[in-house]
């Protein structure tokens, strides 16, 4: 099993930054990649960003957030950060902390409890 821990959400104005983190224990052995994804009222969980765990450490965001947020890891603090910057209204959302460890075939992935993150427009 793999725990994550997030911590960072918080209520800004419209431009302002936060950075959310994410902490991982447990078999974190075989994790393949770690990211943040979103939900907002009534609408589906998106993925906002990944990294892969490894030498390539590729990124990946949503086009929304693209040069806006960055995602990046302390290898040797199992930690996963997302730094939000010119936050939007419209970024309003649960974020939670993802892991994916990948087999062959399959994958399974493991959430946090999730961080509210407000944006008063």
């Amino acid at each position: 099993q793999v725990q994550l821990v997030e911590d960072g959400g918080g209520f800004v104005q419209a431009g302002e930054s936060l950075t959310l983190s994410c902490v991982a224990s447990g078999d974190i052995g075989n994790i393949g990649a770690m990211g943040w994804y979103r939900q907002a009222p009534g609408k589906k969980r998106e993925l906002v960003a990944s990294i892969a765990i490894g030498n390539n450490r590729n990124t990946n965001y949503t086009d929304s957030v693209k040069g806006r947020f960055t995602i990046s890891r302390d290898a040797a603090k199992n930690t996963v950060l997302l730094s939000m910057n010119s936050l939007k209204h419209e970024d309003t959302a649960v974020y939670y902390c993802n892991a994916r460890r990948y087999g062959s075939t399959w994958h399974v992935d493991y959430w946090g409890q999730g961080t509210q993150v407000t944006v008063s427009s």
